[in-house]
């Protein structure tokens, strides 16, 4: 990826919206590409932080596994995205495991040279440390609507987020390239794949989806939400 293509994916990401050229110029300057394959781990959940990252295209899951082996996903990721969200503002390690899903290329912007770059320039560190303010403020929303909800409605929102940020339309039919597995849907909204499954065949039945291996179909999205909207 050539200096003029990183600078111009940087110039897009929503943390550098503010940065004037002379700033994103120094971003760039000490990002570094990476493309990796299906299934490739970026780094495991409590191992130290070396870099965050940005999708340029491709999809990541991050994850969370407790005591008895098992996967709590906390998100899918596509391109634009950056991970992860504690971002450059702290010193903890990586809070959950990243891995790709997908083919994936990436931007990386190691921490300890961003710390130097900081501190050199610190007009950079004070408009990016505004927009993490409201990227933490989104996530915190988003925990309390999940956490408020019973298992069905987490399944609509989550169907309909995954519709909003991965979906394609194809005439009247919402596409998600996702290769997800049933027990992963799961895992991404805190219930059991016996519960996605009965679900999702119901809403299959009801013609409102279909579900294959690498894709789910929203084939009525109208339905959809207001399954979601009910009380």
């Amino acid at each position: 990826m050539t200096a003029d293509k990183i600078a111009e994916f940087l110039r897009q990401a929503p943390l550098f919206h503010d940065l004037n050229e002379r700033e994103l110029q120094r971003i760039e300057e000490i990002t570094v590409s990476r493309s990796l394959p299906r299934r490739a781990t970026i780094f495991i959940e409590g191992s130290e932080k070396e870099a965050v990252y940005f999708i340029r295209n491709g999809l990541v899951k991050t994850y969370k596994t407790d005591e008895n082996g098992h996967e709590q996903i906390v998100s899918f990721l596509k391109s634009g995205d950056m991970f992860p969200h504690t971002g450059f503002f702290n010193q903890n390690p990586y809070p959950a495991t990243a891995e790709t899903i997908a083919e994936t290329n990436l931007l990386a912007i190691p921490v300890r040279q961003f710390e130097h770059l900081m501190t050199s320039t610190p007009s950079i560190a004070i408009k990016m440390m505004r927009v993490m303010g409201d990227k933490i403020r989104e996530l915190q929303e988003r925990l309390q609507v999940l956490s408020g909800q019973d298992v069905k409605h987490r399944v609509l929102i989550f169907l309909l987020q995954l519709a909003d940020h991965h979906g394609v339309w194809r005439g009247s039919k919402i596409t998600i390239n996702l290769p997800m597995t049933h027990q992963e849907l799961a895992n991404s909204i805190g219930t059991t794949r016996e519960t996605i499954n009965r679900l999702l065949n119901q809403m299959h039945k009801d013609g409102i989806l279909e579900v294959h291996r690498n894709r789910i179909v929203i084939i009525d999205l109208e339905s959809l939400k207001q399954m979601r909207d009910l009380k």
